[in-house]
């Protein structure tokens, strides 16, 4: 798939990706409940769906910190959503 990439896209955390003959999609915009997110819930405080992302486009500074998505680089795969032990992820 190809994708393509706009400054705006990168501020939401969201990739433009085109569709068969030049269709533009929407962005995935990925959302993390913090409310929810309990890094001390997860082994050592390291957050276990940042460890599962195949392509390491999601970041933790610190055990114990919260995860964050590296703006405009997740490829949407849904494996951080699937992953993640407390089910903070969503992808919208």
């Amino acid at each position: 798939m190809n994708v393509r990439k706009r400054e705006s896209d990168s501020a939401q955390g969201g990739d433009i990706a085109l569709a068969g003959e030049g269709r533009m999609l929407e962005p995935k915009l990925k959302v993390v409940d913090y409310e929810k997110c309990h890094p001390e819930r997860c082994d050592k405080g390291v957050c276990a769906a940042v460890l599962e992302c195949p392509n390491r486009l999601w970041k933790q500074e610190e055990p114990y910190d919260s995860p964050y998505p590296i703006p405009g680089f997740c490829q949407d795969c849904g494996i951080r959503v699937e992953s993640c032990p407390l089910g903070t992820i969503r992808m919208l």
